[in-house]
């Protein structure tokens, strides 16, 4: 996706993925890539529900056909104006909060993938260990 960092005046161009895992997950849920797109477009324009640090952040999603408040949370592994990977994602309904052992695990994971360079990044979507979220489609 082409963003345009307000700020600065620069485009930036931000690849998003997913995580095997949330793959699953967003598929399960009918959570399309679209309403994924418009999370990472909020938290580009500085619109970040939570920073949770290293590299990590949650953005919340609206369930279809419903508000946000009794939605999702996704968790993020994100870098402004690069990339984001959405890592893991949960119902407000079904548990309030990650444990502080899994944040330690995603600021990890954070840290090694954020450094990926675009080679590795393409040779993991092509390894279907991250899915690419493509502008305009929906998955």
């Amino acid at each position: 996706m082409l963003y345009i960092n307000r700020e600065a005046g620069e485009s930036a161009i931000t690849r998003i993925f997913k995580n095997g895992w949330f793959e699953r997950f967003s598929r399960k849920e009918r959570i399309d890539d679209s309403v994924l797109r418009d999370a990472v477009q909020r938290a580009e324009s500085g619109l970040v529900d939570a920073d949770l640090g290293g590299g990590v952040i949650k953005q919340r999603i609206a369930r279809p056909g419903k508000g946000k408040s009794g939605g999702y949370r996704t968790l993020i592994l994100f870098r402004h104006g690069d990339r984001a990977i959405f890592a893991f994602g949960f119902a407000k309904s079904a548990q309030a909060n990650i444990s502080k052992a899994d944040l330690a695990l995603l600021r990890e994971a954070a840290t090694e993938a954020l450094e990926w360079s675009g080679e590795e990044l393409d040779r993991l979507v092509a390894s279907e260990t991250l899915v690419e979220i493509e502008n305009g489609k929906d998955g």
